[in-house]
């Protein structure tokens, strides 16, 4: 009898632990949502370094950027000299780029949008893309790795449109913090085409945010490009003249 109360008291004690990891363990579509409240905002407004590492030698930009949502996006090149009043214009699915040395403005579209900005890692749709990651991805839970002493979760997702960039993606979020700390995309036929390392997450505006990303993509030489944010600010009050085309020659 008494070896009976010790098996039910075994067995209750199992059931609990499964019920307290079961309970403690989000669903993937649950991750992924934590992770849009983070990463996703209405608007934001921010200045960022972009060092790109070439082949040969390495150089280092600077940008400020307005952004609402995924509908529009304007940012402008601060230094260097050369680059200097470069501005890129976005209005939901139109891009056009201003260079201040021929004073002209280009639109890009297409198969251009996926060329690279300015010689760095990032293409055009990379720079311009804040889409919430639940609207056009399906999350799969795959399992757990330790990063830099953090643990994450594994996510797969996969497209749920063909107009995309990225057919699928994997991406290691951080377990506590709900940002991922690592992401891999890949191509429609499984090629791996680009991997991306973020860090120095802080704490902003009630947020967790990684304010540094280092992207390399995976079909060209050199060293990846760095893309570290100074300063970051959410839902922020922008004026409408910013995003016209107007603003581009000023």
């Amino acid at each position: 009898m008494t070896n009976f109360k010790h098996m039910k008291t075994k067995i209750s004690i199992l059931f609990s632990i499964i019920s307290v990891i079961s309970y403690s363990q989000p669903n993937a579509d649950e991750i992924l949502q934590k992770v849009d409240r983070n990463m996703s905002s209405e608007n934001r407004v921010f200045e960022s370094e972009m060092t790109i590492h070439g082949r040969r030698s390495s150089r280092t930009l600077t940008l400020r950027t307005f952004s609402v949502g995924d509908i529009k996006s304007y940012t402008e090149y601060l230094t260097p000299p050369r680059e200097q009043g470069t501005k890129m214009l976005k209005l939901e699915n139109q891009l056009w780029v201003y260079s201040p040395s021929t004073d002209r403005t280009i639109q890009i579209s297409g198969h251009m949008l996926r060329q690279s900005v300015m010689g760095s890692d990032l293409s055009y749709e990379d720079m311009m893309d804040n889409k919430k990651l639940t609207d056009i991805y399906e999350a799969e839970l795959i399992g757990n790795e330790m990063i830099d002493g953090r643990n994450t979760w594994i996510l797969e997702l996969t497209a749920t449109t063909e107009d995309i960039a990225y057919a699928s993606r994997k991406m290691w979020i951080d377990t506590e913090r709900y940002v991922p700390l690592k992401e891999e995309l890949y191509a429609k036929s499984g090629q791996l085409l680009k991997r991306s390392t973020l860090s120095d997450v802080v704490l902003i505006q009630g947020r967790w945010f990684p304010k540094t990303i280092v992207y390399k993509d995976m079909l060209k030489q050199g060293d990846g490009t760095v893309f570290k944010i100074t300063s970051i600010k959410f839902n922020e009050v922008i004026p409408e003249y910013i995003f016209s085309k107007a603003v581009l020659k000023q």
